[in-house]
């Protein structure tokens, strides 16, 4: 989900682990010594076109498709995996699963928001929120809703979750504040360390900003991040307080560390790999991230392009 030259191609070609009462996120399992013995590699089908990623409590990864808007379910311990959903012709970009076995897909520029049975791979539920010329790019599972970006315009789509995963009527959050729209602009979205806010990434404030955002009201500032800047900030994982930004041009994660509130971080790092192709998005499971590469940039793409996804260990 980048709104680099890479991206803007594709449109032309057509979890904290601290809550609070407001917003909760879905914790990661502690590091431990199984994954390092897994495949740090693996292969998607042929001209799947992956972009985003989810990982839950158990170790399975799963991969939407911009090509078909289907789900490759990827069991991270042998790195053999199946469709799980075949999609609707159009694309899914990014997903998440939740402890109800429901996968909840962005639908690009369909404008939908989806949710599927992670196990059958039943669609569920179908909103069209957004129409032509929209992009619904990235989603956040909180405690209480799914959050959705939409990259050409200033606002965010909620999900409501209710009593025992209740799927509510959509609803639109318009952002203010400190936000500046600029062609495509949001992209990745998380949560605060303490779970109080959202942090989405902004391509067009201060050369790529990343953005605290009240989910009551919209409003939205700058995290202070000092001279770090996020050009071409996707996804977005985060982990304790450290915050993992994946910047497909640049084919690297940038490691930050925030304080409780999300107002401001510092950069301790940067994650490269010879491996990397453009990866977009990232979920983590026990101590690794794992990352799909969306080869955006790989002339003439089609039905027998090969894709793969790769992991590393987390800093």
């Amino acid at each position: 989900m980048t709104g680099s030259l890479a991206r803007r191609q594709l449109l032309g070609a057509g979890i904290a682990l601290g809550a609070t009462a407001l917003i909760g996120g879905t914790a990661q399992a502690a590091p431990g010594t199984a994954a390092r013995s897994w495949p740090g590699e693996f292969s998607l089908p042929n001209g799947w076109g992956p972009e985003g990623v989810a990982i839950g409590s158990a170790p399975y990864a799963y991969f939407g498709s911009i090509a078909t808007g289907g789900v490759y379910r990827v069991n991270l311990a042998s790195g053999k995996g199946k469709v799980v959903h075949r999609g609707l012709g159009r694309m899914t970009v990014g997903l998440k699963v939740d402890s109800w076995g429901r996968l909840f897909l962005a639908g690009g520029s369909s404008g939908e928001l989806r949710v599927v049975d992670a196990h059958s791979g039943a669609l569920l539920a179908n909103h069209v929120v957004a129409g032509e010329g929209s992009f619904v790019n990235d989603v956040l599972l909180a405690r209480d809703a799914a959050w959705f970006t939409e990259s050409f315009s200033a606002r965010l789509f909620k999900l409501p979750l209710g009593r025992k995963g209740r799927i509510g009527a959509p609803e639109s959050l318009t952002l203010s504040g400190d936000w500046v729209q600029s062609g495509f602009t949001s992209n990745g979205i998380s949560l605060t360390p303490d779970g109080s806010a959202l942090l989405v990434t902004n391509a067009a404030v201060d050369g790529g900003s990343l953005m605290r955002v009240d989910p009551r009201t919209g409003v939205a500032r700058k995290v202070d991040l000092g001279d770090t800047t996020l050009p071409s900030g996707d996804g977005l994982v985060l982990v304790g307080r450290t915050l993992y930004v994946v910047q497909p041009n640049p084919n690297q994660v940038d490691v930050i560390r925030l304080n409780r509130s999300g107002t401001r971080g510092t950069a301790v790092g940067v994650i490269r790999d010879d491996r990397f192709d453009l990866p977009t998005t990232a979920a983590s499971y026990q101590g690794r991230l794992y990352l799909p590469n969306s080869r955006f940039t790989t002339p003439d793409r089609d039905e027998n392009t090969p894709y793969n996804a790769v992991s590393v260990s987390l800093v």
